[in-house]
């Protein structure tokens, strides 16, 4: 029956055709129900060339929402920073990085993610690289975003999807629909959140979803030559939402009060390089290079939105503050002692 469904699928958006709101939840539990991955793999393929909707991106975000593990946090202020994954340009886990620099700057995070399906290292790579320990359950991940203000939480613990689903991902090596679904669907309902995502295309679309699902302010952005978070070098395009309302605009390292030609970046990070270089930065080894820089100014967007800070200058200097003062680090380390008990 589930491979039916998704023949039915495959047949619809290979001529064009969307998924219906009704038809939404069917289809997503034919995804995560069926056993053929080549199937599977096709039908994401199909659609990401026939192109995701506002109203299939909603719905299936609906639906994930709906199905989570929930965990309650105590903080009235609090925001998660993640990449959709899938950009052409690839660097090292910068969003990683700036939750501890969000988090030392006094803004509680509950960091979302999972292993890496399109990219050579994802959050839940990197982090077990730096002593976290990221498969743990929801009930411990609660614990940590209440009492140390910052948490992670590995999303296989927190929504029912499957191996097939994730395997057919993999083999397919681009993004799909789910890579924006994720970012969409944070069981401690963050917020605030910082969204970069893979395609420009992508950004308003998923500025107007995340404004339907409830969201305070927060910004989606996509980075010039596909960087998936806020660029040092070029503009960004931005997409804030403020309640029901989007507004677009274009930012760039100089907004931050940040100059610099962006010309000494790490490149195609694996997960143990990424480690590498975000361990350095939170120790001060990388001060004013442009690996620091960049994740200043992405935790910085953080605050901003978060309120933490009037204007994107000052909410870089509280990001440097944070890293500067031993705070940032002083996160990673309590979170990787609290994962171990």
């Amino acid at each position: 029956m589930d491979d039916r469904i998704l023949q039915h699928y495959l047949d619809e958006f290979l001529v064009g055709g969307d998924v219906e709101p009704a038809e939404a939840e069917t289809l997503f539990d034919a995804l995560i129900s069926s056993d053929d991955q080549s199937l599977i793999a096709e039908v994401l393929n199909a659609w990401n060339e026939k192109g995701t909707t506002e109203d299939e991106l909603f719905e299936l975000a609906s639906v994930m929402r709906g199905r989570m593990k929930r965990i309650t946090s105590v903080h009235d202020n609090f925001a998660d920073i993640v990449g959709t994954g899938g950009s052409k340009a690839k660097t090292f886990n910068v969003s990683t990085a700036a939750a501890f620099v969000i988090a030392g700057a006094d803004v509680p995070v509950a960091k979302h993610g999972n292993r890496a399906a399109t990219s050579n290292s994802g959050s839940a790579d990197v982090l077990s690289l730096l002593g976290v320990k990221v498969d743990i359950e929801p009930e411990v991940s609660e614990q940590h975003l209440n009492e140390d203000g910052i948490c992670f939480m590995f999303a296989p613990r927190f929504h029912s999807l499957s191996s097939t689903l994730s395997k057919a991902r993999r083999s397919l090596g681009t993004p799909t629909i789910f890579n924006d679904l994720g970012p969409l669907c944070n069981p401690a309902s963050a917020p605030h959140q910082v969204i970069g995502v893979w395609d420009k295309h992508l950004l308003e679309l998923t500025a107007r979803v995340l404004s339907r699902l409830g969201a305070k302010r927060s910004w989606i952005v996509y980075g010039e030559n596909g960087l998936d978070e806020i660029a040092l070098k070029g503009t960004t395009l931005v997409a804030e939402i403020n309640g029901e309302q989007v507004e677009v605009f274009e930012i760039s390292a100089v907004d931050f009060e940040v100059y610099s030609l962006g010309n000494d970046l790490p490149l195609n990070c694996t997960a143990d390089k990424s480690a590498a270089v975000i361990r350095d930065i939170l120790e001060n080894k990388m001060t004013d290079r442009d690996a620091e820089r960049l994740v200043l100014i992405n935790a910085a967007a953080a605050l901003y939105v978060a309120g933490k800070a009037a204007d994107l200058p000052t909410a870089y200097n509280l990001a440097m503050e944070s890293v500067r003062s031993g705070t940032a680090l002083s996160k990673l380390n309590k979170l990787s002692v609290a994962t171990e008990k």
